[in-house]
């Protein structure tokens, strides 16, 4: 119920120590430590930073939205289920409302606000892929480096500067392999089920990949996408596309880089893509120094939050980077955490891409468009645009976690976290949108 009166919703500080910590996390993204680092001692000057502000009563705003929340979670579409949920006054950290805030569930696509955390913490917001081409022995090799979001427009682009190097050599008939070594043999996280493989869900991770294909081997299909690229520009390719290594001895013939490491948080985060969300992993793995697997990249992710910025992940649990695992456990309040962390103008340099990320209630292209019947009823509609929030759903489970200014002006961060529930999964979602104007105060 309740907790208005529980006093600040306290979690550890960053300071300049923790900070510092970084250093172990990004050892191998020097970038993205130096301005930790950088942050940290300027922190250092500023005498209020590790120590807590004087805590804040409750307004009468706050009175309100606590009041109607106790009521409000009562709702039919919620009984029935475990729910997780918490409001923080973001200026002051004070915790305006809670029920049941540290029990931990399944916490679906929210998932993704701690795997993008940890992406641009580790290896910084202007960080870019490379996908790259390389020529030997007859065999110009593909050679993923991570890029998500590749395109087709941007293979045929890479295959012309190929070609043109080609044909200045008097080449012109090639082999086509792809290398994903980047990335280990794909294998499945735990919490997934083969089942996950079907086209639609996610796709065995690997480092290549064109156009976002939900296929079982991304490598070779982005492969084929190149081959016929090359064909169109003249250069004959001999035997099907297979999965080959590049070596020291090839020549480099083409180079791509993708868009900045923030614009594809955003973009993950907007549309709930979890297969972006599974490569970042990895690449944060990779950049931290470890090997990109699933254990490796989970693990660093635990590190950022705890280390870094001073999370307290009592009972928290990931096994993945998209939130598709049915093992993973998150509380309401370490996402409202988290929140706290990414909204934070100290690490707004780095981190500001997930909160410019996050769906806008109502907005066209993000999962809570009003095309996708999200913020379209009586109670909620009156917070389309004023609300921001990451959704999440699996089967049995559903999340929403942001941010919205309140009736008081002020920044509030919330986060609804349920599981369990016997009603429709569209009435469970109506019924977080009226929470989250209720929040706002639209809804009084």
């Amino acid at each position: 119920m309740s907790s208005t009166s529980a006093g600040r919703h306290r979690k550890p500080k960053p300071s300049s120590v923790a900070v510092r910590r970084a250093l172990v996390v990004a050892a191998a993204a020097p970038a993205a430590a130096a301005m930790l680092v950088g942050q940290g001692s300027a922190y250092a000057a500023d005498k209020s930073v590790g120590v807590s502000a004087p805590d804040r009563a409750p307004d009468a705003a706050d009175q309100q939205i606590a009041k109607n929340l106790d009521a409000r979670v009562q709702d039919p579409r919620l009984l029935g289920s475990s729910l997780s949920g918490i409001v923080v006054d973001a200026q002051s950290g004070q915790e305006v409302w809670g029920h049941g805030a540290t029990t931990t569930l399944m916490p679906a696509s929210n998932m993704k606000i701690a795997t993008s955390t940890a992406a641009l913490t580790v290896l910084g917001p202007d960080h870019r892929f490379t996908t790259k081409v390389v020529y030997g022995h007859g065999t110009l090799t593909l050679v993923g480096g991570g890029d998500r979001v590749l395109s087709t427009a941007e293979l045929t682009a890479l295959a012309k500067t190929a070609v043109a190097g080609l044909k200045h050599a008097g080449v012109t008939s090639v082999k086509v392999h792809v290398d994903d070594s980047l990335f280990p043999k794909p294998t499945l996280a735990t919490g997934w089920n083969s089942g996950y493989y079907d086209g639609s869900t996610v796709a065995p991770v690997r480092a290549l990949v064109v156009d976002g294909h939900n296929v079982m081997d991304t490598s070779v299909d982005a492969g084929q996408v190149f081959a016929r690229q090359l064909a169109a520009q003249g250069v004959t390719v001999t035997g099907g596309v297979a999965h080959g290594q590049a070596t020291s001895s090839d020549v480099p013939v083409a180079v791509h880089n993708s868009p900045t490491l923030s614009a594809i948080v955003e973009q993950m985060l907007t549309t709930s893509d979890s297969n972006i969300g599974e490569t970042l992993l990895r690449m944060t793995a990779l950049g931290a120094g470890r090997q990109a697997t699933f254990e490796d990249g989970t693990a660093v992710v635990r590190q950022v939050l705890s280390h870094v910025y001073g999370i307290s992940l009592e009972n928290f649990q990931i096994y993945d980077g998209s939130g598709l695992s049915r093992s993973d456990r998150v509380s309401a309040a370490t996402l409202a955490n988290i929140l706290e962390v990414d909204s934070d103008p100290r690490y707004s340099r780095v981190l500001e891409p997930i909160i410019e990320g996050l769906p806008v209630a109502g907005d066209a292209g993000g999962t809570l468009s009003t095309a996708l019947g999200r913020f379209t009823t009586p109670q909620s509609k009156c917070a389309v645009g004023k609300v921001m929030a990451k959704t999440g759903t699996l089967t049995g489970a559903i999340a929403l976690s942001g941010l919205t200014k309140g009736e008081d002006g002020r920044w509030k961060i919330f986060s609804f976290v349920e599981n369990g529930g016997t009603a429709a999964t569209m009435d469970i979602r109506h019924a977080f949108d009226g929470l989250a104007a209720t929040v706002n105060g639209c809804w009084a």
